[in-house]
């Protein structure tokens, strides 16, 4: 059996969604000056997602430089749709799609996953379990509200939450900063951990979730000022017992809601 570490104060779980260009051409190398893990959850742009241009999104070989660099690839959907909409059949459809690039292109096979839109659901839950993924990443509601151009959430605790509703404890947009941040650090006090969501930096063709690259500098320089220990999803596994889940995940969300 695995001997888990306790978790420390200021652990940061970093994040980053859609495979955005700026992942290879601004965050993966700041990134790499600091030390910090991160995970960037890809959707496939070689056409799958509808409506958005392929030249502001990460191609697989830049995919596949981040993992050659040390970054956890995640799985963020092939198309980006809402999983609420999507019958199991589809919802394993659009994981195999990601799970087959990164085969192709000998990117390890993902372990974690992050909701689009950040909505959830107890048979989404259940799909990724049976599947073999170790913990997903929600947003920061129901348990806080949700603003589509930043938000605060709860910090994680594995004392309460299911590692496949993982909460986003900071996401990033116009109506987030360095005053959010310093909160979402606080939070990690007792066991819990500040998992950090991040989309384009900048983000050409989402303005509400755009991250200016001067300012995304100035939170990772407090991160590293602060002594966090910043790693990737798939770090939590050193922690936590991905195993020690609720017995119904509906009860677990009927809770939350």
């Amino acid at each position: 059996m695995k001997t888990l570490k306790a978790i420390p104060d200021r652990l940061v779980v970093l994040t980053f969604d859609d495979g955005c260009k700026s992942d290879i051409e601004v965050v993966a190398p700041l990134l790499k000056t600091y030390g910090f893990g991160a995970t960037f959850y890809v959707n496939d742009h070689s056409g799958a997602v509808s409506g958005w241009k392929s030249e502001n999104y990460t191609t697989w070989s830049q995919i596949r430089r981040l993992h050659e660099m040390g970054f956890e690839i995640g799985n963020h959907t092939a198309r980006h749709p809402g999983v609420c909409g999507l019958s199991d059949e589809a919802l394993i459809a659009e994981l195999e799609q990601i799970e087959l690039r990164c085969s192709e292109n000998g990117i390890d096979r993902p372990t974690t996953f992050c909701y689009p839109g950040f909505h959830f659901s107890a048979a989404a839950v259940k799909v990724l379990r049976s599947r073999g993924y170790q913990f997903a990443r929600r947003g920061g509601f129901p348990e806080m509200p949700y603003h589509g151009e930043g938000a605060r959430g709860p910090a994680y605790d594995p004392a309460v939450h299911d590692p496949l509703l993982v909460p986003t404890t900071g996401f990033s947009g116009p109506n987030w900063g360095m005053d959010d941040l310093k909160w979402a650090v606080e939070q990690t006090r007792g066991g819990k951990a500040a998992v950090l969501c991040f989309h384009g930096v900048p983000d050409i063709e989402h303005s509400w979730v755009h991250t200016d690259p001067g300012v995304f500098k100035t939170y990772m320089d407090f991160l590293r000022d602060s002594g966090c220990t910043v790693i990737a999803m798939r770090g939590l596994g050193d922690y936590v017992d991905a195993s020690n889940v609720p017995d119904d995940p509906n009860a677990k969300l009927e809770k939350a809601l």
